[in-house]
C-alpha cells in the first residue's frame, strides 16, 4: 500500500474545505473504495494503490485551486470533478457566471451596484493610484476593500495595508478605555466589518497575525516603502497636506493605492487645510492618477440617507451663495 500526504496551508478553513463533518472528503473516499483518506488537522493522508492516489491527489489539488479562487467548496464542485470534468473548465464556467463579481464573500458574490462603484473598478484596472471621492454610504471603502481582497486571493500582491487618520469627530480619544490599540480600533471598525464579510474568520485571523493584512493608523506609515501591496487610505479628508504627501510617497513597485474620502465631512480643526482637498487640486492633471466622483445617486444605505445628503448639499449651496453676496457687498462698500 502506498501513502501520499497533502499538507493544507494554515489559511485554509478546514470546515469550508473538508465540508461539515468532512462531507467533501467522504464523498471522494466513497468514489475510491479501495483507498483510504485520513484527515488529521491540516494534514490529509491518502492510502491505496498508486493510480488511485494520483487521481485523488489531482481532485484535491483542483478543489484547493477552486477554494483559493472562490473561497468555498460546494458538493457540486466535488461531484463534477468526480464525474471527470476538468478543473479548468469548471473554473471558466463559474467565472463566466460571475463575471461582474469582484470577490466571493461569506454571503455571496460582491459586485459593484452603482455607477460610481463600477467606475472605481474600471479605474483601478488601468491605473495604480485612484482617488474615490464622495458622500457617506456610497460603498467607496467597501468596494476598495473587495478589490484588495481579490488581488490578494489572485496572488497579484503579497499584502494588503489599510490605514486611516485617527481624528476625533466630537469625542476625545483620551476618555476611551484601554490601551492605544483599544482606543484606535473603533476608528478602524468599518474596515474590519468589510473584511469579516469577505474572508472566513480563521483565514482572516491568519492574515492579520502574519501581517499579510495590516490595519493601522496613518501615523504608522511614516518611513516605510510599501512594495507588492494593495494600499487603502480611508477617511482621507482628515489628513493634513503633509500627511497626504507622506502617504502618497510610500508607494513602492507593483503596488496599487485607493484613497477614499468625503470632503463634506472634514473633522480637522477649522484653520487646518485638508490634505485630500489639496491633493485633488495638485494632482488632477497628473497622468496615471484616476479620480472617481461619487454622489448621492450612489448611496446604497437607507433611502433616507440620499434625501439627507441632497438636503445638506442644498443648504451648503445656499450658504455659499449668501457668503459670495456678502463678500461682493463688502468689496462694493470699499
Amino acid at each position: 500500500m502506498v501513502e501520499k500526504i497533502i499538507q493544507l496551508d494554515d489559511d485554509v478553513s478546514l470546515v469550508d474545505f473538508l465540508g461539515i463533518a468532512n462531507h467533501n472528503i467522504k464523498e471522494i473516499s466513497d468514489a475510491f473504495p479501495k483507498s483510504k483518506i485520513i484527515s488529521r488537522g491540516n494534514e490529509l493522508r491518502i492510502q491505496g494503490s498508486t493510480p488511485e492516489i494520483l487521481k485523488i491527489n489531482e481532485i484535491i489539488n483542483a478543489l484547493l485551486l477552486h477554494y483559493h479562487k472562490f473561497g468555498k467548496i460546494t458538493p457540486d464542485n466535488v461531484s463534477n470533478l468526480l464525474r471527470g470534468e476538468s478543473p479548468e473548465k469548471l473554473l471558466a464556467e463559474e467565472e463566466a457566471l460571475d463575471k461582474d463579481i469582484i470577490v466571493h464573500g461569506l454571503k455571496g458574490g460582491i459586485k459593484p451596484k452603482t455607477g460610481g462603484q463600477i467606475e472605481l473598478v474600471k479605474q483601478i484596472q488601468h491605473t495604480d493610484l485612484v482617488f474615490a471621492l464622495g458622500p457617506a454610504g456610497t460603498g467607496k471603502t467597501y468596494i476598495a476593500v473587495a478589490l484588495a481582497v481579490r488581488a490578494l486571493k489572485n496572488k497579484e500582491i503579497k499584502k494588503i495595508i489599510i490605514t486611516r487618520p485617527v481624528v476625533e469627530a466630537g469625542e476625545s480619544l483620551g476618555f476611551l478605555p484601554g490601551d492605544m490599540k483599544d482606543k484606535i480600533d473603533p476608528y478602524l471598525r468599518p474596515i474590519y466589518d468589510a473584511l469579516d464579510d469577505m474572508i472566513q474568520a480563521e483565514k482572516l485571523k491568519f492574515y492579520l497575525e502574519n501581517r499579510i493584512i495590516e490595519i493601522a493608523p496613518l501615523a504608522y506609515m511614516r518611513g516605510r516603502t510599501l512594495n507588492h501591496a494593495y494600499i487603502l487610505l480611508d477617511e482621507a479628508q482628515n489628513t493634513t497636506p503633509m500627511q497626504m504627501k507622506m502617504f502618497l510617497t510610500r508607494m513602492g513597485p507593483n503596488s496599487k493605492m485607493i484613497i477614499t474620502g468625503d470632503t463634506s465631512q472634514i473633522d480637522l480643526p477649522p484653520k487646518q487645510k485638508s490634505g485630500l482637498t489639496e491633493a485633488k487640486k495638485i494632482l488632477k492633471d497628473v497622468k496615471g492618477i484616476g479620480f472617481v466622483e461619487f454622489d448621492a445617486k450612489d448611496v446604497i444605505r437607507h433611502k433616507l440617507v440620499q434625501s439627507i445628503i441632497f438636503a445638506y448639499e442644498k443648504s451648503e449651496a445656499v450658504k455659499n451663495e449668501e457668503k459670495q453676496k456678502e463678500e461682493s457687498q463688502e468689496a462694493t462698500d470699499l
